[in-house]
């Protein structure tokens, strides 16, 4: 097929290079506008720029794509798709009517659920236990187009957001692979999303990271693992971030060895502090720390960092 690809960050690359690799003539790439970067302002190309160019690809970076300018270059291109992912601009109905078969979207969640920006942090942040792509028919809603072709991925008990975001980008390349050509041959039946089901989600903020001793050992857990890398999960000690990278919820007989007598403790106490790892009440259980980070020093399993900074039984984090 023929298709104008829009898409800016990481995820977007490898569904790129699978339509490439499957034949697919790509007309152009249009992406995001350079930004600048660190102190020198100097201006980074987006990951999809990278590899657009590698590809020898035309690039396009309007401002806004509702514009009149590229919209006309749009239209004269005669794509006969347009498939859209992690672009980060919204698409008006004069652009999603151009091309032949519309425009496809590929989202990191099983629609309708987690419509937005960080469906994958949320799926974490909710204890979900699978997530999934779904390639998705673009109208002007956000997120909100009938459904194509899904895919569902269960979530491991150790997946972060970070590695999740990996295994769901390279599914939804494999996937929008698959769909076209079933799309061209009019093999794929839209199918309306149920409102009553949908959900939303918006961006991941730094302060949501701000851990809450109060929240369940099971909900922090999943905190610690949705904000993973970024923006992380944090607390304070002594004065100082101390960023909180990998942990796991303690069942009740994990618990009693270390609290034998069932002593009620406030959330964010310190119960132990041992070779491997360090041990916190919360509002409802115990959580093992295993790897975290001091502001000023490096990412750290807690055998090492031990070494060097000491944590008493009774110190309170937060």
């Amino acid at each position: 097929m023929k298709i104008v690809y829009m898409g800016t960050p990481d995820f977007s690359v490898p569904a790129l290079e699978k339509m490439i690799e499957a034949g697919h003539e790509i007309l152009a790439v249009v992406t995001q506008p350079d930004k600048p970067k660190g102190r020198s302002k100097e201006l980074v190309f987006s990951p999809v720029k990278e590899c657009a160019l590698k590809h020898g690809l035309k690039v396009m970076q309007p401002q806004k794509i509702r514009e009149a300018s590229a919209v006309e270059e749009l239209k004269g291109l005669g794509a006969d798709i347009f498939v859209v992912a992690a672009f980060g601009q919204i698409l008006s109905q004069e652009v999603l009517d151009i091309p032949k078969y519309g425009c496809v979207n590929i989202h990191a969640s099983l629609l309708p659920k987690y419509r937005g920006a960080a469906p994958i942090q949320e799926s974490i942040l909710n204890g979900d236990k699978e997530t999934g792509i779904t390639i998705m028919q673009m109208n002007i809603g956000m997120d909100t187009g009938d459904i194509l072709v899904t895919k569902t991925l269960p979530i491991e008990d150790d997946d972060t957001a970070g590695t999740l975001f990996d295994k769901l980008m390279y599914l939804g390349a494999d996937l929008i692979v698959e769909a076209l050509p079933k799309i061209e041959k009019g093999e794929l039946t839209p199918i309306p999303q149920n409102e009553a089901e949908a959900t939303k989600c918006g961006k991941i903020s730094k302060e949501m990271g701000n851990i809450n001793w109060k929240d369940s050992a099971e909900k922090i857990s999943y905190l610690v693992r949705g904000m993973n890398p970024w923006p992380s999960a944090f607390t304070r000690l002594g004065g100082k971030m101390l960023k909180i990278w990998t942990v796991k919820v303690l069942d009740e007989q994990e618990a009693s060895s270390v609290n034998p007598d069932g002593t009620s403790h406030e959330p964010g106490t310190v119960i132990a502090a041992l070779k491997d790892n360090i041990i916190v009440s919360t509002g409802d259980g115990l959580l093992e720390i295993t790897e975290l980070q001091l502001e000023g020093k490096k990412r750290m399993m807690v055998s090492d960092f031990l070494r060097g900074y000491t944590i008493n039984p009774g110190d309170i984090l937060g």
